[in-house]
């Protein structure tokens, strides 16, 4: 058995019938992705469908219905789910393997080329699978461990959820202050691109980076004043930024000195 699978792994053509079953948007952008790659793909098909003619099933179902919708499946076929927060559990006793896309996925779908993407695999041959599912759309396939799962789908959560959170706060003072939306865009761009080129210590700028408690003081006033409901999260985002911000002031005035010196 173990030498049938190392063969089927190292074979790339060992799964080209794909069934997708759900039809939300990551299934329905997942099974036009996999169309594009070159994968003969049964749908997306409804919940209930049961594979029958594929090579293999994903299944782009909510993470509580992963199990059930796994137990329809034809026995025999490997099985995997789109789920980042959930480990293999859920489809065993079945050959398993995972696949979530590290991407964010609208009405409009997605663009997977360049994202990265967990993956892990119940068997030898199922992680391989994994791993060509997400090179064949251009992904970067990365084994999270079943323990690990949680805390990777909240960094995921943070860096994508939880900033369109944020930014729509900052629209909210915007729009009282008179400014339209679309004038931050160019200064959440460059943040982003900072963030990416030099980590989030480093890339920190503003007044409390600077140390400068009187502008944090009129800010959090104006906030007061004008948007109420806002002051809880402008607060705890100032506590948790002057957590980051001692150490780059630190780099900051060394950088100074070094300079002075020479």
């Amino acid at each position: 058995m173990r030498e049938l699978e190392r063969n089927s792994s190292e074979d790339p053509t060992f799964c080209r019938r794909l069934a997708v079953v759900g039809r939300g948007r990551l299934g329905t952008a997942l099974a036009g992705a996999f169309g594009e790659a070159g994968y003969d793909v049964l749908g997306p098909l409804g919940r209930g469908a049961n594979g029958a003619g594929a090579d293999a099933v994903l299944l782009c179902v909510p993470d509580q219905e992963i199990a059930s919708a796994a137990a329809l499946i034809v026995p025999g076929l490997l099985v995997g789910h789109c789920s980042g927060a959930t480990g293999l559990e859920p489809l065993s006793p079945r050959e398993a393997f995972s696949l979530h896309p590290l991407m964010t996925v609208t009405p409009a779908g997605a663009e997977f080329a360049g994202a990265g993407a967990a993956i892990d695999g119940s068997t030898a041959r199922a992680l391989e699978l994994a791993r060509q599912l997400a090179l064949a759309l251009g992904m970067h396939p990365v084994r999270i461990a079943a323990e690990d799962r949680a805390l990777y789908h909240a960094a995921a959560t943070i860096a994508s959820n939880f900033l369109v959170t944020l930014e729509a706060a900052a629209e909210r003072l915007a729009a009282e202050a008179g400014l339209e939306r679309k004038l931050l865009a160019p200064l959440v761009r460059a943040t982003v691109e900072n963030w990416v080129e030099q980590g989030g210590e480093r890339a920190l700028t503003g007044p409390v980076a600077r140390g400068d408690e009187a502008t944090v003081a009129r800010q959090r006033e104006a906030i007061e004043q004008r948007a109420p409901e806002l002051l809880e999260l402008f607060d705890a985002l100032v506590d948790a930024t002057r957590a980051m911000a001692p150490r780059e002031r630190h780099r900051q005035h060394a950088g100074q000195h070094e300079r002075v010196a020479a």
